[in-house]
């Protein structure tokens, strides 16, 4: 059997009410949840940046040994060269071989520079590691520090929470899927998380926009769901309370106006 509208608005304000619930405790906790999660991302991205260091690191010194290895290479071809000048047979064999000798040593003058090079590189890169863990480490202890101040106040809540959310699965379960998607999609917009608001005083309790009568009269019905011109929220009803409340002081100070005029 189909719910009615009156039905449906009261199943919409009762998800309302419990929602409402669940930001109050969630608003203790404050801005720490977001804190704890930019400071975790904030220390992964520190850890990834010490790790690729680490690659360039790995690098770097595989650079260092290829340069070793080809200054014996050249050592080794000097030796040779220079046992060959020892048997040749003219001017021209040994100028040859004076000139592949030059190479040589060019050679290992240039990988002795590669290795300078990349031990000063490995020096400011061991700086930057050490610069990179102290700031992770110090941010580990605010990381910690936030943690367990937050875990104090999600214990303090949690049996009230749990029961909130057991409840709000409930009453999710009693609103068609179409109008319970409206309701999330209208909450999560609003800044004050309320989707479902009653008319107080004249106006929409969201965002405080006069509603006319006729549409209150409608509201009132309950005939239909009708949603505020202004900010879309859903209205569950009229609160005449406040409103009758207000009038009935505004006719009052009328009468003690009238009557003071009167007295003068």
């Amino acid at each position: 059997m189909e719910s009615t509208v009156a039905q449906k608005l009261d199943a919409l304000a009762k998800l309302q009410g419990i929602d409402s619930e669940l930001d109050a405790i969630r608003k203790v906790r404050g801005a720490l949840p977001e804190e704890v999660n930019d400071l975790e991302d904030e220390i992964a991205g520190y850890n990834t940046r010490v790790e690729k260091f680490n690659n360039e690191l790995a690098a770097l010194q595989e650079d260092i040994n290829n340069s070793k290895e080809a200054i014996k290479e050249s050592e080794k071809l000097i030796k040779k060269y220079e046992e060959q000048q020892m048997n040749v047979r003219n001017n021209r064999e040994y100028d040859a071989i004076t000139k592949e000798i030059e190479l040589q040593r060019l050679e290992i003058q240039i990988c002795e520079k590669k290795i300078k090079e990349s031990h000063n590189r490995i020096d400011a890169k061991n700086i930057e590691i050490e610069n990179t863990k102290a700031v992770a480490s110090e941010r580990m202890k605010d990381l910690e520090s936030k943690k367990a101040e937050l875990d104090t106040i999600t214990a303090e809540s949690q049996e009230e929470e749990e029961k909130l959310l057991s409840s709000r699965e409930k009453a999710s379960k009693a609103i068609e899927d179409r109008l319970l998607r409206s309701y999330n999609k209208i909450r999560t917009n609003a800044v004050n998380g309320l989707a479902v608001v009653a008319v107080k005083r004249g106006a929409c309790g969201g965002c405080f926009n006069i509603v006319p009568p006729q549409r209150q009269a409608d509201i009132r019905e309950k005939k239909k769901i009708i949603v505020c011109e202004h900010c879309g929220r859903i209205f569950s009803d009229v609160d005449d309370i406040g409103y009758d409340d207000e009038k009935r002081k505004t006719r009052m100070r009328v009468k003690m106006e009238e009557k003071a005029e009167g007295m003068e």
